[in-house]
């Protein structure tokens, strides 16, 4: 169980996010257009998993934006922004922003990625969301950089992300 804070108030999570140097857990995702997608899916692809509660505040936004604007210029690596967020909403957001460089990933089916990454919330006003964290793979899907952040309401480290994957 990992101890993080909302707005200096502190919450827990179910679990420790998977640790640098072992192999990255299975998931099944659901796309914005409701296709399911695994690790699997990106055999071969240095990945970066941006996880946050909600697309809809406007951290979890300034993620994905920062991802998508980096993401262009990554090289064999792909951006997944994973949330708990209906694919729908995941769409809009998308669409209202210009978001196409990033992967956008719901775990609203059953909430198996959040558990098996150690990652759900488990009290608090976000009880069930995701906490915000960043998980990079290389392209043999071993992660070689994990940040929890520590207070949800800031941004991740993307220095240290991009660095890890170089």
């Amino acid at each position: 169980m990992a101890t993080i804070t909302l707005k200096n108030n502190a919450v827990h999570t179910v679990g420790q996010l998977p640790a640098i140097g072992t192999k990255a857990i299975d998931f099944e995702l659901v796309k914005t257009d409701l296709s399911t997608v695994s690790l699997k899916d990106f055999s071969g692809k240095r990945l970066i998993l941006n996880i946050f509660p909600s697309i809809d505040t406007p951290t979890c936004s300034a993620s994905v934006r920062h991802f998508n604007q980096e993401a262009a210029s990554l090289d064999n690596t792909v951006v997944l922004c994973i949330s708990r967020d209906l694919p729908f909403a995941q769409a809009r957001f998308c669409g209202a922003e210009g978001i196409e460089n990033v992967v956008m990933l719901s775990d609203f089916r059953t909430g198996d990625f959040g558990k098996n990454y150690g990652l759900t919330i488990i009290d608090g006003p976000l009880n069930g969301l995701h906490s915000r964290c960043i998980v990079a793979l290389n392209s043999d899907h071993q992660v070689v950089y994990e940040e929890q952040v520590s207070e949800i309401a800031n941004e991740p480290n993307y220095t240290k992300v991009f660095e890890a994957l170089k």
